[in-house]
């Protein structure tokens, strides 16, 4: 079938089975293209590790809105409130507690030193890798919690999620302890 073209004030408009094949093959390449660009990130994603901290405090969070950190400046994009440290627990039973929260989340530990854990999450599709971190800071009386996507711009809001279920399972395992 021949193109048959119409061109008016309002629109341009091409006619024609080829067009619509076109339109197919166009539309399905982008889409493999953009699966291909998504997995490619999420293997990209696994090499690396979490930033660890930057003169005794978690780094600070790059200028892309897909990291969430308590040792921000309060008004600071990305701000998070740190967890009161429980006074009935010295920082290593802190440290082993936090860790049972982060398993039953679905996080793996990487590390764990001293008064500083860095985990890992994948997500389910692509195997996206994030790092949470977390430092308990005896000193303040909190624990400082980063969360942060290791590729990409954006994240949807997940790493501020992952924080924020972190925070009630951390409240309600206190509560049960306690």
């Amino acid at each position: 079938m021949p193109y048959r073209c119409e061109w008016n004030a309002d629109s341009f408009v091409i006619f024609g089975a080829d067009y619509v094949k076109l339109t197919v093959i166009i539309a399905t390449s982008t889409a493999v293209l953009f699966l291909v660009l998504m997995f490619a990130l999420g293997i990209m994603s696994r090499s690396g590790s979490a930033p660890g901290l930057s003169a005794g405090r978690l780094s600070a969070c790059p200028s892309k809105p897909n990291c969430v950190c308590s040792e921000l400046e309060p008004h600071a994009a990305g701000y998070i409130q740190p967890l009161p440290l429980p006074s009935s627990m010295d920082t290593a039973d802190v440290l082993s507690f936090l860790g049972e929260i982060i398993s039953t989340m679905g996080g793996r530990v990487q590390r764990a030193d001293n008064a500083y854990v860095a985990t890992t999450f994948n997500s389910a599709v692509f195997g996206f890798v994030d790092d949470l971190e977390i430092r308990v800071a005896d000193d303040e009386g909190v624990i400082h919690i980063r969360s942060a996507s290791r590729v990409g711009y954006s994240d949807g809001g997940v790493n501020k999620e992952r924080v924020e279920a972190f925070r009630a399972r951390f409240f309600e395992a206190v509560q049960t302890a306690g």
